[in-house]
């Protein structure tokens, strides 16, 4: 009876300190308060894990439409040709816009620069070679026969112009063209386009009153082609 009580007591005692352990152990780990959350850039196409302080940016021409695919496409041939740590990324720049047809509101994505996109590398003569004979890359953009960087402030204020908040409408008439006003006071008149506002959404037309020209402002909603 002696001998089992004193395993019990001993086993109690074990148990005591395994639980001390697991408690410091425990008040050792440091949990940040505020937990980074890092957030994908669709304009973004990464081809390295990480950065390279040495990469720059260049301007490569492309077939437009096929931003998107020969980006994909130079990803692919990096990563077989082993150039990842001289190809970095791609960056498409596009934007939000509200597109108005038919009556209808829809949101669409465009390009800033349809044709083109930028690619961070080490401008090496693998580098040079692998991008340059990528299907759908037409040439690098520069004045002379060695491509130069564009200034990474550039870069930046591009990709800062990518992420504002506020979608821009994209209009679907040119200055001069002849339009009908579908609702508002002046309906069923005929007029042609002044001006443009993308930003607010909104159209100056100049219809015929009394004889004269006089331009009224209506939505991108108050208009269609005529």
């Amino acid at each position: 009876m002696a001998a089992k009580k004193k395993t019990k007591k001993v086993k109690k005692k074990i148990d005591q300190n395994q639980s001390q352990t697991e408690a410091q152990a425990t008040s050792e780990i440091e949990v940040p308060e505020v937990q980074k959350v890092i957030v994908d850039d669709p304009n973004l196409i990464m081809i390295a894990n990480e950065d390279n302080d040495k990469a720059h940016w260049y301007v490569v021409h492309t077939y437009s439409g096929r931003e998107k695919t020969v980006a994909e496409t130079l990803k692919q041939r990096a990563e077989t040709l082993n150039l990842t740590n001289k190809i970095i990324k791609v960056l498409i720049p596009t934007k939000e816009k509200i597109q108005i047809k038919k009556g209808q509101r829809k949101k669409i994505t465009e390009k800033i620069f349809p044709g083109y996109m930028m690619v961070k590398m080490i401008m090496s003569n693998d580098a040079w070679l692998a991008v340059r004979t990528t299907q759908g890359v037409t040439g690098f953009v520069g004045t002379s026969s060695k491509p130069s960087p564009i200034p990474t402030h550039e870069v930046e204020a591009i990709q800062k112009y990518t992420k504002q908040a506020t979608p821009q409408y994209k209009a679907e008439y040119v200055e001069g063209q002849a339009v009908r006003i579908t609702d508002g006071p002046f309906n069923d008149f005929l007029g042609t386009v002044e001006s443009i506002d993308e930003e607010k959404g909104q159209v100056e037309v100049l219809i015929n009153i009394f004889g004269r020209e006089t331009p009224v402002e209506l939505d991108f909603l108050q208009v269609e082609k005529a």
